[in-house]
């Protein structure tokens, strides 16, 4: 019986994590059971490659021998197989985290991410779900969805997160413009205050937006004062999920 409940605990703390990295306390908290429990769950997860601890900090997150397992069973997981070493890429020529999401209904949910080294950084948004509106990811796949679907969208009222999330209809159509004429879509401080984020759209080998790119860090230094900068960083995300695109071209 002991064992069982072992193994319902670690179930409990592995839900705890479903929703993206914490915090012991935050899963003890979640899960419903004493920290020392917990802390002792999670080395054993974490010997096993379950769990993993975020880079640079004490968070926890599910671990790639969890992720590799469910990935016969997970359509997105061949994805972040083929986007991942252009996400490594990627954060090291911006300097900044790039991450990559997927689509639910009107949600986008961030299925990977890779850090940097710098000192302050964004926290890990793996495995969390927000609506299409307040982040640059949701833009890329607003913009690529039928005049109907967008519709759909706008007619129901908007969450703001911070003063700064654009909540009006109209000026939400007016970013979705820009971004199809652009091919990339930025955010600053509209899901979270001190973070600005700027996304791009990958398509499947039928030419469907299945997936974004993005990159993102804090406020106070990116993207760059300058044109240049922020150009320069466009340049790379945007090669970026080109590349991806044609991994999933040719693995598709």
């Amino acid at each position: 019986m002991s064992r069982v409940q072992s193994i319902e605990r670690a179930f409990a703390v592995l839900s705890a994590l479903g929703g993206g990295p914490l915090g012991v306390t935050e899963i003890a908290e979640r899960a419903r059971l004493p920290k020392s429990t917990v802390a002792r769950l999670l080395a054993a997860l974490a010997a096993e490659g379950a769990v993993q601890q975020v880079d640079g900090g004490t968070d926890y997150r599910i671990g790639e021998r969890l992720t590799s397992l469910a990935a016969g069973i997970a359509p997105d997981r061949g994805l972040v197989a083929v986007a991942r070493p252009h996400l490594v890429e990627l954060a090291a020529v911006t300097g900044e985290a790039a991450g990559l999401s997927i689509p639910d209904g009107f949600l986008v949910h961030y299925i990977d991410q890779e850090a940097t080294s710098h000192a302050v950084g964004v926290r890990d948004w793996t495995g969390t779900r927000l609506p299409m509106h307040a982040v640059s990811s949701g833009h890329v796949f607003l913009a690529s969805l039928p005049a109907a679907d967008v519709d759909r969208f706008l007619a129901r009222p908007l969450e703001r997160f911070t003063p700064a999330t654009v909540t009006d209809p109209g000026a939400v159509r007016e970013r979705l413009r820009r971004a199809r004429l652009d091919g990339v879509a930025w955010t600053r401080e509209e899901v979270a205050e001190g973070i600005s984020s700027v996304a791009a759209a990958v398509a499947d080998e039928a030419g469907e937006v299945v997936a974004a790119l993005h990159v993102h860090g804090p406020s106070y230094r990116f993207p760059g004062a300058g044109a240049v900068e922020r150009g320069e960083v466009e340049a790379a995300l945007l090669e970026a999920a080109a590349r991806v695109s044609r991994g999933l071209r040719r693995a598709g």
